[in-house]
């Protein structure tokens, strides 16, 4: 035999690198050229996690399930001669976990609205791998394009409300790269906030002006009725 392998390739068999939980993945190490018998060793950080012998020249398949988010991680594996003191190493993989969006949050800094005011709405899922993407809608028909957010922070959006049509309920949608995983937010509904008529703050003002009239005259009494008894004596 050679005093040393060469060099063996670690590549992903079945599966992908972004796992979920109970997922179930199949690793391939094979060293060529190299001549039987080979003894092939997986590693995870460094720890050994199985060992397969092939006395032929196909590759070890190493068949993992993801069972918990230690199980993810870097993978490499070691190829060496039987009864040998050498051996090398391969090229790493890396498993990274996806967790499932949670249900997100449809919010606005205010609840009413009136026709010809601008409002915004956010949408936010608290948990979930990123990147997460999110769709506004309005009943069923969506109202803008989709914002895919890099970083943990709400999806926002900027709405004119023209006319009553714009009042309604409005939804959106979360989901990232775990599979047929979508989450749907609550319902939210701007009320249509009341105008106050044009007219209202000018009878306010002759109200006042009036119970002015009044308590004027009601002052100015006993001035005129001072006289007019003091000439009848």
């Amino acid at each position: 035999f050679p005093e040393m392998v060469s060099n063996p390739k670690l590549v992903l068999a079945e599966g992908t690198l972004n796992v979920v939980i109970k997922q179930n993945v199949t690793l391939s190490c094979l060293s060529e050229p190299g001549s039987p018998p080979v003894r092939y060793t997986l590693f995870k950080h460094n720890q050994q996690v199985s060992a397969l012998n092939r006395s032929d020249l196909s590759p070890a398949l190493f068949t993992l399930t993801i069972s918990s988010a230690s199980d993810v991680g870097e993978y490499k594996c070691k190829a060496e001669y039987n009864n040998s003191s050498g051996g090398k190493y391969s090229n790493s993989l890396n498993f990274t976990l996806i967790e499932p969006v949670s249900k997100p949050v449809l919010s606005s800094p205010t609840s009413q609205a009136k026709k010809g005011q601008n409002v915004t709405l956010s949408c936010f899922s608290k948990n979930g791998s990123l990147p997460i993407t999110y769709l506004f809608f309005k009943g069923t028909q969506n109202i803008s394009p989709q914002k895919t957010m890099q970083k943990r922070e709400a999806a926002v959006i900027f709405l004119f409300i023209n006319s009553l049509r714009d009042f309604g309920t409005y939804k959106c949608k979360a989901n990232n790269s775990f599979p047929n995983n979508t989450k749907y937010s609550n319902g939210f509904n701007f009320t249509l906030a009341e105008e106050r008529s044009h007219s209202q703050p000018l009878i306010i003002s002759l109200g006042l002006i009036l119970l002015l009239l009044i308590i004027g005259f009601a002052l100015a009494i006993p001035f005129f009725l001072i006289p007019l008894y003091k000439a009848s004596e």
